[in-house]
This record gives structure tokens, sequence and C-alpha cells, in this order.
């Protein structure tokens, strides 16, 4: 009698260590596991990330860190990871954690425009996915890519049309370059290479004159009459004479560029330098900035006129006033220079 309440105690004492042992399991997996108030964290798990390098992203938002290690490890996950962007949602449990870890990279949409050089783009890309500057730029300027692509390097710059694009974080640099070929092929439609065809340009061609477009006016609406400008001077053989190419010229032989140039000087216009557009009748050898949509466009559709010069108009300011012969040139540019000498720009 004595044995066997010894037995059944035994047996009570082992369904209530069961009962804890499944009850713990259970709250291990199924209980809330998170620690902000957010609705959702951003987890960025690079590539070749080692199972402590997740626990390590994870800690600051994870209560229980044990309880999440032993369903991580019971799953399997800490021998299987897998680089990306991970969203975890307050509330979620230890099961649900290790699930969006393992299926729920989420894409990056992933902007860039206004860059000047290629090293300036990489340094925007750099602060959206894995790969750092030091890579891409790498990857931008790899010589064999822009041959077998039939880019210089100098025209590289075209080949990256800004938009908003949509990839995974942990994207290399060489796969978001090829993404950003395919992105330029794309772009250049049939059509669109038609046009260009059309205007005696060829693409790359195009992304040059419209960059100059671009940094000339800010103005959408101005940038088709402002390419008509250009256009002109182009087809009857004139030199551009575009400001901005100067700025770019002096920026390129000083290697500062960060420097302001409000005033572009009389003495400027004698550097000599193939993006110096007083010097040389040619295009440039490639952009000077990132041509916009807008821009390049504006370029394809140029607007039809007669106008040869275009001075910053100071009652209207961001536009400009355009005169087709340079004796109504030179008194609109007259009225400009009295105004900002009135201003004080030296430089």
């Amino acid at each position: 009698m004595y044995i066997k309440k010894i037995l059944l105690a035994i047996a009570i004492l082992g369904l209530i260590g069961l009962s804890v042992f499944s009850y713990y399991i259970y709250t291990s997996i199924f209980s809330a596991n998170t620690s902000f108030s957010e609705e959702e964290k951003m987890v960025y798990v690079p590539t070749r990330a080692d199972y402590q390098t997740v626990i390590d992203s994870l800690q600051p938002y994870v209560e229980d860190m044990e309880s999440f290690d032993l369903v991580a490890r019971k799953k399997g996950y800490a021998s299987n990871i897998r680089a990306g962007r991970y969203a975890i949602k307050s509330g979620m449990n230890n099961n649900e954690l290790v699930n969006a870890l393992r299926r729920g990279n989420v894409p990056v949409k992933l902007t860039f425009n206004n860059q000047e050089r290629l090293e300036d783009l990489a340094g925007r890309i750099a602060e959206q996915i894995e790969a750092d500057s030091t890579a891409l730029i790498k990857a931008f300027k790899d010589e064999d890519f822009l041959a077998e692509n039939d880019f210089t390097q100098a025209e590289a710059l075209a080949m990256y049309i800004p938009n908003q694009y949509e990839l995974y974080w942990n994207t290399s640099a060489e796969e978001f370059r090829s993404r950003m070929k395919r992105e330029y092929e794309r772009f250049w439609t049939e059509e669109k290479r038609k046009k260009a065809e059309e205007i005696g340009l060829n693409p790359k061609e195009v992304s040059t004159l419209a960059s100059v477009v671009h940094k000339e006016t800010a103005k959408v609406d101005e940038r088709p009459k402002v390419a008509g400008v250009y256009m002109n001077r182009y087809k009857n053989g004139w030199k551009l004479d575009a400001d901005p190419t100067v700025i770019y010229a002096l920026k390129n032989k000083t290697q500062k560029w960060d420097t302001i140039i409000k005033r572009v000087l009389y003495k400027d216009l004698e550097l000599d330098s193939p993006y110096n557009t007083y010097m040389y009748k040619e295009l440039p050898p490639g952009p000077i900035f990132m041509a916009d949509i807008s821009a390049i466009n504006a370029v394809l559709n140029y607007e039809d006129h007669d106008y040869f010069y275009f001075v910053a108009d100071v009652e209207n300011f961001g536009y400009h006033k355009f005169a087709k012969n340079l004796a109504q040139h030179n008194r609109n540019k007259q009225e400009y220079v009295r105004w900002i000498n009135k201003q004080g720009v030296k430089r």
C-alpha cells in the first residue's frame, strides 16, 4: 500500500512536471516576445552573418532572448541564416519571429537623383543597401563592365536613371549595377531611341545635354525651351557656351567638388578642359550631373523656336529671358549683371 502511494505521488509529480514543461514550451513558442511599442522594427542581417550576429541585432527588440534562442534552434534557424532586411511586428511570438527571419525579406524602396558624380551616387546608394560606397564605386567604374556595355567612365553616370526602385537590402554592388543597366535599357524604349536619332543624338548624348539643361534651370516647364536654345546652337555648329559646363570643369580641375560657384568669370572661360563648352564645340565627354527624367524628355522633345541666347530673369526668379540675337541678349545680360553686382556676388 505504501509503495502504491509513492508510485502515485511520483506519477502526480511527473504529470505536474510535464505540465509545467509543456506550459514553458507553449509560452516559449506562442507568447508575445517583443519589447518595443512601435508597430514594427526593421532588423538587418548582413551577408554571411552568423547566428550570434542575428542575436545581437535582435537583442534590443526581444524581451526574452533565451526563449527565442530555444525556438530558433529547435526550428533549425541557427544553422540556416538568410541575409536581408526583416520586419518584426510588435506582439510577435518566437515562432512568428523565426518565421519572419526565414521568409520575410522586405524590399527597399531605393531612390536617387541630383548626383553630380559616380562617387556621389555610390554614397547615396550605400545609405540604402548593404553594399558600401567603396564596393559600389568599384563596380561603377569597372572597365570590363563599361567596355562590354559601350560606356566610357565619363559617360557612366548616364546609365543610372533617377527614379524609385524596389530591390532587396542585401543586393550586392554588382547586382545593383546590373539592375540599373536593365532599367536603363527599359527606359530607353525604341520610341525614345528613335526620337534621339531624329534630333541627331544618341541616348548617352541626350543624357549629357540633358544634364546641362537640368543645371541651367530648376523649372521643369522651362526645360524644353532651354533645350531648344542648345539644340539651335548645336545644329548650327555653334559652341554651347554653357556656364554649368565651366563650373564642372573648374571643380574637376581642383577636385573640390563641394565648391559653390554662383558667378562664372571671364577668366574661367579660358580653362582648357573638354568640359568647357566655351572653348570646345563638341558636347562634354559625359554628363556634368545626373539629369532627371524631365530634363531628358525636354531634350527629346525640345521646343522649336528661334532663340539662341538666354540669361537669368531678375524679375521672375528661377526663369530666364530669351533672345534671338546678340544685341537683344546683351541688353538682357546687362540687366542681370547690374542686379548680381548689386547683390555683391563676386564668386
